[in-house]
């Protein structure tokens, strides 16, 4: 079955391109809300700071979206080749409960973060920004960002990756709007911001729905069900795939949180947190373009494994890893280079916070190169129904790598003449970069395996 000819699905290269623009147009979310965070006078750099100590959380969030949403996208682009409509049906109803559990959870997370924001050991300027941003980014993202998995996955599980980007680009442009009026009209501050980040969301979705409707019906009246075939227990179809997923993501908020905490430890916290929440939105902006080939690789690894066309397979990682490495070094570089001193002093206030954002934008590609290929090759994984290898290698980077390499890096750069800042950047990109490598050679193996067999090398896909 190896042997059989490739999908009529269109490939990685032609897919990407839209995506590429979905995910750029997302990530501006954060830069919104750190440039008009920054507009917020002697207040700025306090706020930033406060922005980068909700980033761990949100990671969090986005994590249980990301994990359900590729879960879901990956057995719906797998029941759409099959042509099994009735599991189809099933997956939506299923993905419906696990919304509203996603969102009472966070709910009370948020309520959680709001109660103890007092009691962080933070500058008390900054423990008052993070107590009006950090909760209502939180709950307000719950209530608006959980529904849009089921149309988000339905779209990319119909390879129209051009939706996806106009949803995004719906999405910023009405919180770019929203932001300019809660700041410079109603003067609601940081918490404008949040609300504004988290009202946009609401314009996505619709749009988002609508066409996942579109779809859907044209797929129901063609009449291209025509296998019959149900999960036994579509719930846990779903969470064999969303759970590894979404604590391979939840890891990275974990590294946050660890980063967070020591440099708040610091004698210049404030300017610290703040460098480092411009660093962290930076490499989140520079990531996209990778994450968004692996978003891409999911739903096409799921429907070629699924007629197990694994030359396929191969051809399309390789062409996403060869882009992904001509954007680090021809795109990435020359942009931080270009880009690093004015970003650094457009958004920071005082000279600590300004030179230190300096220094880590500029080794901001090196993460990008070391640690893409672990996004593409994780979701690779993801859609050829086996979580677990990138569960694994994001565990050993999140727990094993960057915490002792990045305190590492902390401890030896003052040593060699060099910031801080400069340390921690190379000692998360080395942790980043060791973790590629690991499930580079996963893939090699597993690939190989399933190429002599003929099948999958080692299981079945979880029962269902």
């Amino acid at each position: 079955m190896s042997g059989m000819k490739a999908s009529r699905d269109p490939g990685v290269l032609q897919l990407a391109l839209p995506i590429i623009f979905s995910f750029w147009f997302r990530a501006a979310f954060q830069w919104v809300d750190t440039i008009y965070a920054s507009s917020l006078g002697e207040l700025g750099d306090a706020s930033i700071a406060a922005i980068g100590l909700t980033a761990p959380f949100e990671f969090l969030l986005i994590a249980c979206w990301v994990g359900t949403s590729n879960g879901l996208t990956s057995r719906l682009a797998a029941a759409m080749g099959a042509r099994q409509g009735e599991r189809i049906k099933q997956l939506i109803q299923a993905t419906r409960g696990v919304v509203r559990w996603l969102q009472l959870s966070f709910l009370l997370l948020a309520a959680g973060m709001w109660i103890l924001a007092d009691r962080l050991p933070l500058d008390p300027v900054v423990a008052q920004q993070f107590k009006l941003y950090g909760p209502a980014l939180l709950g307000g993202s719950a209530l608006t960002s959980f529904w849009a998995i089921i149309p988000d996955s339905l779209v990319k599980a119909h390879n129209d990756m051009r939706s996806t980007m106009w949803a995004g680009v719906i999405s910023t442009l009405v919180n770019f709007t929203l932001n300019t009026v809660f700041v410079f009209v109603f003067h609601w501050g940081i918490l404008g911001i949040a609300l504004a980040t988290v009202l946009a969301r609401l314009g996505g979705l619709a749009y988002a729905t609508r066409i996942a409707r579109h779809h859907e019906t044209a797929r129901v009246k063609a009449g291209l069900d025509v296998v019959a075939g149900v999960f036994k227990k579509p719930l846990k179809a779903i969470l064999s795939l969303s759970i590894p997923a979404g604590l391979s993501f939840a890891l990275l908020a974990v590294e946050g949180l660890a980063v967070n905490g020591v440099l708040a430890s610091r004698p210049e916290s404030e300017a610290l947190l703040a460098a480092w929440a411009i660093i962290d939105r930076a490499s989140r902006f520079l990531l996209m373009p990778i994450v968004a080939i692996g978003v891409v690789l999911l739903p096409l690894c799921a429907r070629m494994w699924g007629t197990r066309n694994l030359s396929g397979i191969k051809r399309e990682l390789s062409t996403g890893l060869l882009l992904a490495l001509g954007y680090s070094i021809f795109f990435a570089l020359p942009l931080t280079s270009l880009l690093a001193s004015p970003v650094a002093s457009g958004l920071t206030d005082g000279a600590a916070a300004r030179e230190a954002a300096r220094l880590g934008l500029l080794l901001v590609p090196l993460g990008v190169l070391l640690g893409g290929p672990m996004f593409m090759l994780r979701s690779s994984f993801e859609g050829m129904q086996e979580p677990r290898p990138g569960l694994l290698a994001s565990a050993l980077r999140s727990l094993l790598f960057v915490v002792p390499l990045v305190l590492l890096g902390l401890h030896l750069a003052p040593r060699f003449g060099h910031a801080e800042i400069q340390g921690l950047m190379i000692g998360a990109s080395i942790a980043a970069g060791l973790s590629s490598l690991l499930l580079g050679t996963w893939m090699r193996a597993f690939l190989r395996t399933a190429t002599d067999h003929g099948s999958e090398p080692h299981s079945s896909p979880p029962p269902v």
